[in-house]
């Protein structure tokens, strides 16, 4: 008797097809938190195949900051429509004004800690119950903590004590009024296996993840990109590097690395050497606390 057994990136996307349809069936207002950025491209991947020949069944929604690099909000675009989808854009910039928040001073000004805000009041203006995201347990020690059903209360705040068990594959999306729940399909990949599973899907990626030309500044060892979202100081040297991206946040708070990879082989075989996290490497509003991101999560953040 012939029998077929699947390979790990095969279990791994069957995982994520599972929870991608479980989402579907159980809330009725869903959506896909998206970015433009590798790890949300593979979400849109992994839902259209598992609703096909349908179109997907939930919108896409990217919280905007102002900061982004032009190269993600172009392919973000540039997939919605390819693939027909529903794109919710709302804007930090819109919430600071109408809240009177207090925008960010300093040389690398994130409105990263704004976006909670505009997230919440999204959910709230859309009445949306579950939210998928692309963070994975590799990424930090915070996300390591979370569920794959995660429930934020109705402040849309996660307690990491309070958590569901998730036994086998049952996942339980109950929730009382005003609570939401993130979901994260993607949480058993590693940053290695999303760049094999691209490779193997043959999926579509933004340039900026690709060795490229780019003027950045050299600042306590990480490469930041030349843009009007920066301060640039006197003693600061411009300097034009060939760079890639391993992950795509702000312009403000996320570093380049210096790469020739221009290949998904290429990029494969330097993650592979590397010994360093992505956001370890390349994560300036990580590295304000100890406890930064989970400090942004218990508020409200992805």
């Amino acid at each position: 008797m012939n029998t077929y057994t699947l390979d790990y990136l095969d279990q791994l996307e069957a995982e994520s097809i599972y929870m991608m349809r479980e989402v579907a069936a159980q809330f009725e207002k869903p959506a896909l938190l998206f970015s433009g950025g590798k790890d949300s491209i593979t979400l849109v991947h992994l839902a259209i195949k598992a609703f096909a020949p349908m179109k997907i069944p939930f919108p896409l929604v990217h919280i905007d900051t102002g900061h982004n690099f032009p190269e993600a909000l172009a392919f973000r675009d540039y997939i919605a429509e390819n693939i027909n989808a529903e794109l919710i854009v709302r804007k930090v910039e819109d919430t600071i004004r109408a809240r009177n928040l207090t925008e960010p001073k300093g040389k690398f000004a994130s409105r990263n800690w704004l976006q909670t805000h505009t997230l919440l009041d999204t959910i709230e203006e859309f009445q949306f119950d579950a939210c998928i995201g692309g963070a994975r347990r590799d990424e930090e020690k915070a996300r390591a903590k979370e569920r794959f059903f995660s429930v934020r209360d109705e402040f849309g705040q996660w307690d990491p004590k309070l958590q569901r068990p998730e036994l086998w594959n049952i996942y339980n999306g109950r929730i009382s009024k005003g609570e939401n729940v993130r979901v994260f399909p993607i949480s058993n990949w590693t940053e290695l296996d999303v760049w094999n599973y691209i490779k193997k899907e043959h999926i579509e990626l933004p340039s900026i993840y690709f060795s490229h030309d780019r003027d950045v500044i050299e600042f306590e060892g990480q490469l930041i990109a030349v843009s009007d979202f920066i301060r640039i100081d006197e003693h600061d040297t411009v300097v034009n590097k060939k760079v890639r991206y391993r992950t795509v946040g702000d312009m403000t708070c996320t570093a380049a690395v210096e790469s020739s990879a221009v290949t998904l082989d290429e990029v494969v075989s330097e993650i592979t050497a590397s010994r360093i996290s992505e956001r370890g490497e390349t994560r300036i509003d990580d590295k304000v606390t100890e406890a930064a991101m989970e400090d942004r999560k218990k508020g409200g953040y992805f």
